[in-house]
């Protein structure tokens, strides 16, 4: 007789704790890369602006470089995050009168071990004290005011049902200060239809790591920007690329130029269209609303104003510090090349070579 095997305690509905809090940071990233977790998850399905599903895989399967270049304006607001995370915490409980207690650490979903979570806090509420929830603080801009305004923006609502998801729980609560002196709080209910979806989704996504076949370059800024600092660049070097891959992408690339630029010509003559019925207005009526405007007030043309009026050009200019970019090219080539951007340029077709 086999005895089926004991299924193991879970500090959850559906998870149990695979890594304690405090971890060193190092230990912390080696769990993280055993699956996915709810910072990842918008990145994997192409929602965030700063990471692409590419970068993630890399990540997992231990392929990302260590010197990839960090946003300063990331990393501060990281700090502040977590610095304020406590305050937030305690503010919350006070306003909601909900019990608030600390995550228990990395948590993975007891039948798929590849979900993780890592939750801000634990909610109890007095009066259903056997349905506890879940916590994600968040800091923002006062800039995102309007977004947290009209609920959970697309991210953070991803990442806390993917908590949801990992956990179990059929709640949670999204606390949000925003701008340093607003606090927004939504709760969220579990939507199961979203939590299979996602499921399935991520899931697909993990397989990829589990195969070592990276998941299909995106078209995202974070992806492009991360192309550009991923390889270290051999000057001249040829790579015999398959023409069947090759040729159709730099087909269709050819065909969105076209486009591109037949577009811009057709917005050009509506826009010069527009401009002739301004005339010397600045703002274009219709049916007592603003349809449009053409102020003067766009980028200064600061040589056309040294050519006509070189004597005051003379009285407000001022020297600026510089960086001698030739000097540089000359005396350090190397470093100058290694920080040089790549460009993506595709030979013009000479007449009849088709």
């Amino acid at each position: 007789m086999t005895l089926a095997p004991e299924r193991p305690t879970t500090a959850t509905p559906t998870a149990v704790v695979v890594a304690p809090p405090g971890l060193e940071r190092e230990q912390w990233l080696d769990v993280r890369r055993a699956g996915v977790g709810g910072s990842d998850v918008a990145a994997v399905l192409g929602m965030n602006k700063h990471r692409g599903p590419l970068e993630v895989y890399l990540d997992k399967v231990g392929e990302l470089p260590d010197d990839l270049p960090r946003s300063p304006e990331l990393d501060e607001a990281a700090f502040w995050g977590t610095a304020l995370e406590p305050i937030v915490a305690e503010v919350f409980a006070a306003r909601t009168g909900l019990h608030v207690a600390d995550g228990p650490g990395t948590l993975a979903h007891v039948d798929r071990p590849w979900m993780l979570a890592n939750l801000d806090r634990v909610v109890l509420d007095p009066n259903e004290p056997s349905v506890p929830g879940l916590l994600e603080i968040k800091t923002r801009s006062a800039y995102q005011l309007d977004e947290w305004a009209e609920g959970v923006p697309d991210g953070p609502a991803l990442q806390t049902h993917w908590y949801l998801a990992v956990t179990g729980y059929r709640r949670a609560h999204v606390a949000a200060l925003v701008g340093g002196n607003r606090l927004m709080v939504h709760r969220v209910e579990r939507d199961e239809q979203l939590v299979e979806h996602l499921v399935q989704l991520v899931g697909d996504f993990w397989q990829h790591v589990l195969d070592r076949t990276p998941p299909p370059v995106d078209g995202s800024a974070a992806t492009a920007e991360l192309l550009a600092h991923l390889y270290d660049v051999q000057p001249d070097a040829v790579t015999l690329a398959d023409p069947d891959e090759v040729l159709p992408l730099l087909d269709q690339l050819a065909e969105i130029k076209q486009r591109e630029q037949q577009l811009a010509d057709e917005r050009r003559v509506i826009e010069n269209q527009l401009k002739a019925i301004a005339g010397e207005a600045e703002i274009v009526r219709c049916r007592d609303e603003v349809a449009f405007t053409w102020k003067q007030n766009g980028t200064f043309a600061a040589k056309r104003f040294a050519a006509a009026h070189p004597e005051l050009a003379a009285r407000y200019a001022h020297l600026t510090p510089a960086l001698d970019t030739k000097s540089l090219a000359t005396d350090r080539p190397d470093l100058y090349r290694a920080h040089r951007a790549r460009r993506l340029l595709v030979p013009t077709a000479k007449k009849g070579n088709k």
